[in-house]
């Protein structure tokens, strides 16, 4: 009866949209077509294949390189379309153009010459080419609130990835960081949808440049679609459940906007939703993202979640039926990655008429095209000598500013910062002392365990002090390891003759599942070692390098000044000492809600029932909110105002704020503006950021910033999912400044429910 049901399922789903063969007009759409004309369909189901680097390489005396034998298989026998990852660890250049030239020489071998397509997780940078630029994590990139930086890291990577021969970066991640316990928070670019939206705009705009075919940009690939971001239970890969409504309001816009943005590719969440795997969803994966969305790129599933619908979503009796199943959802090419089963299923499947011809040329011709787009059948492989600015010192300065940038200052109590020069410093913490709590996974390896080998000649925390104030004046004691004390007696009794206590904790590196954790708090280790050297009164200055908002409530309530560092990447270390000596002016903000208690996770959209009732102490009540940050001088703002008292149907609003810089130094200033609508027929959010500038202000400078907003800005998504803008009061609200105003609609409602 399961099979039967499976077999049901997928011919209504062919009924349902066999008219959606690809509408091809453009000439590169007749060009792709003659060649699809010419493919058998073991060659198309060949395009729809990728494997991991494994499946074709060997290792000899610990180098891993390309067997003959396998990659012939792999074109010659199988077609492979895609090849990805990396075996082991990080390569040389040199050794990358090895393995993509043996990959592309072998595809020039068969019948149809087409080009192997090569995908890399460059998401910090290339993280898997050795001498690379390393950038902040993104959720430490949202931290910096500029976009510009993000065009700039974004621009580079992609420089550097053709520089490593590769033309596909999976990368952005778009997913909504909303709950602090999932371990790929530091992944995404926070809790705000709006944030994400335009920082990942920013950023694939560097990635895919005006031509993604050029030498020196890559194809985005934004992920993980969609709603991963928001498990139950807080760990990876595991149940959501997301109302369509709120899954629109708060998790769609950062995919929409990519689209809007030209990104070529698009990858799979790998967990599921009410019950559902995005990799089984036809809804999710074929009526929204191509009806809606009108996504025209590649859908490319991700690690092993084909098979997953089977061994562990338990939604496919057997390995084929969930091919047939994820297929016919809208899946284009399947990350199987370690065997060619997906290959046979599916030849099996068209062979049976369950998954129709037309959604095989459907999904090849959107590969095909990609990789026209790229240039790969004109240049399979790139020339070693067009990239001399590779890991120059010209990339490495836009690291280094946007470790600076995102670096958050949280706490300042009596300016103890920024330090003199000349103070003794204890530096002491689990994370004083490794490039690990500084890159974070994905960094030379997937769980970025061999950063400190491989981030040569890099600052950690320790080091970078060392090298600002110089080592005479800088003692070093672990004090704690990630989760037991460690020779904490000898921290204690070092601080004493300290004039101030760098105190560095948070996590070490981790990617994916393996950083599932049940407790929200720091481990006790670090938190005793806090509380041990607070018995000192010497002053702590607490550094927090972590991946997460880890709860430090304990601890911090001990510091004299708090510094978020997230993972500031290989730069994040001299970027803090340059901000802790006065250096350098940190301007971060917070792009998450910085929970106070382990179970108070409350983002900071909240609906008003969560700020608590006036006889209730539990309400929103985070140690520190989104968009938090402080600087060493201070801004003022005044003078809001709209350029006009009503908003209409079709009209655009200007409002302008004038900021000033009140104190004596240069600094940068987020200025963040928030909208809030009084009354609506969906429970309103307490407030949503709605736009955002970044201004550098001279001592006593004012510059007036201003905003556009228009009716859609203020929309929300209603009972029906469909995006409206209600009439009504609305407040806008920048730093300490508000002003109401109303807007009039004469649209009436349509209940349909349509987009």
């Amino acid at each position: 009866m399961r099979k039967l049901f499976l077999f049901s399922t997928a011919m209504l789903w062919v009924l349902c949209i066999s008219a959606q063969a690809p509408k091809t007009g453009s000439d590169l759409d007749k060009k792709v077509d003659a060649l699809i004309a010419k493919m058998t369909l073991e060659e198309k189901v060949g395009q729809m294949t990728e494997v991991t680097s494994d499946v074709v390489s060997t290792t000899k005396n610990g180098v891993h390189e390309i067997d003959p034998e396998k990659i012939k298989e792999a074109i010659l026998k199988y077609h492979v379309g895609s090849i990805l990852n990396v075996s082991g660890h990080a390569y040389e250049r040199k050794h990358w153009y090895e393995v993509i030239s043996t990959i592309q020489a072998e595809a020039a071998q068969d019948r149809l010459k087409i080009p192997v397509i090569y995908g890399i997780d460059a998401i910090h940078g290339v993280t898997y080419t050795l001498g690379s630029t390393l950038f902040p994590q993104e959720i430490a990139m949202a931290a910096t609130f500029n976009r510009t930086i993000a065009y700039e890291a974004g621009t580079i990577t992609a420089y550097e990835t053709r520089a490593s021969y590769i033309p596909w970066n999976y990368s952005p991640v778009l997913d909504l960081g909303k709950n602090p316990l999932w371990p790929r928070i530091y992944e995404t670019f926070g809790e705000d949808p709006y944030l994400g939206k335009t920082m990942g705009a920013s950023i694939i705009h560097g990635y895919q440049g005006s031509d993604v075919g050029d030498k020196y940009h890559v194809a985005a690939c934004m992920k993980h679609y969609l709603g991963y971001g928001d498990p139950l239970d807080g760990k990876d890969r595991t149940p959501a459940w997301i109302p369509d409504r709120y899954m629109r309001e708060y998790f769609l816009p950062q995919f929409a906007e990519a689209v809007k943005e030209g990104a070529k590719t698009i990858m799979i969440n790998s967990g599921e939703i009410n019950g559902v795997p995005l990799h089984a969803s036809h809804y999710m994966l074929t009526d929204v993202l191509r009806g809606e969305l009108h996504f025209e790129g590649i859908a490319v599933s991700d690690w092993r979640d084909i098979e997953y619908l089977h061994d562990r979503h338990h939604i496919a009796a057997t390995q084929k039926d969930a091919v047939m199943i994820a297929v016919n959802a809208g899946v284009d090419m399947s990350m199987v990655p370690l065997d060619y089963s997906f290959y046979g299923y599916l030849i099996e499947l068209a062979k049976e008429g369950k998954v129709p011809m037309w959604r095989i040329n459907e999904a090849v011709h959107r590969i095909l095209k990609v990789k026209y787009e790229l240039g790969l059948f004109e240049r399979p492989v790139g020339n070693p000598d067009d990239y001399p600015k590779f890991g120059s010192e010209e990339f490495r300065k836009v690291s280094l500013q946007a470790a600076t940038e995102a670096i958050t200052l949280l706490k300042n109590t009596n300016n103890i910062l920024p330090l003199k020069k000349g103070v003794k410093v204890l530096v002491t913490g689990p994370t004083a002392n490794t490039m690990r709590s500084l890159d974070g996974g994905w960094s030379y390896t997937w769980q970025g365990e061999q950063s400190d080998n491989f981030a040569v000649g890099k600052n950690n925390i320790l080091k970078a002090i060392q090298q600002k104030i110089g080592k005479e004046n800088v003692t070093y004691e672990a004090g704690a390891s990630f989760d037991s004390l460690k020779n904490v007696e000898d921290a204690v009794k070092a601080a004493k003759n300290a004039d101030a206590i760098v105190l560095c904790l948070g996590e070490l590196s981790y990617a994916e599942n393996v950083g599932n954790i049940d407790d929200l708090n720091l481990p006790w280790a670090q938190t005793e070692l806090a509380l041990e050297l607070a018995k000192t009164g010497k002053p702590i200055i607490l550094v927090l390098a972590e991946a997460r908002p880890r709860v430090v409530t304990e601890a911090e309530s001990h510091s004299a000044a708090t510094v978020m560092m997230y993972l500031a990447g290989n730069e994040g270390g001299d970027a803090l000492a340059n901000i802790l000596f006065g250096d350098a002016n940190p301007s971060g903000r917070l792009p998450y809600t910085y929970p106070r208690a382990p179970d108070a996770l409350v983002n900071y959209y909240r609906k008003n029932l969560e700020n608590g009732n006036s006889d209730d102490s539990h309400g929103y009540n985070p140690l520190y909110e989104f968009g938090f940050g402080l600087s060493y001088t201070t801004f003022s703002y005044s003078n809001l105002r709209l350029s006009q008292p009503n908003l209409k149907d079709g009209e655009t609003m200007t409002v302008t704020v004038d900021v000033k810089n009140t104190g004596q130094r240069e600094g940068m200033e987020s200025v963040l503006l928030y909208s809030r609508q009084e009354y609506a027929s969906i429970t309103p959010d307490f407030k949503r950021l709605r736009a955002y500038q970044k201004v550098d202000l001279k001592p006593g400078e004012m510059k007036t910033v201003s905003f556009k907003i228009t009716p859609h800005d203020l929309a929300f998504v209603n009972d029906l999912s469909k995006t409206v803008t209600e009439a009504g009061e609305f407040k806008i609200m920048i730093g300490d400044q508000s002003q109401a105003f109303n807007f009039i609609s004469n649209t009436v409602p349509d209940r349909s429910g349509k987009l």
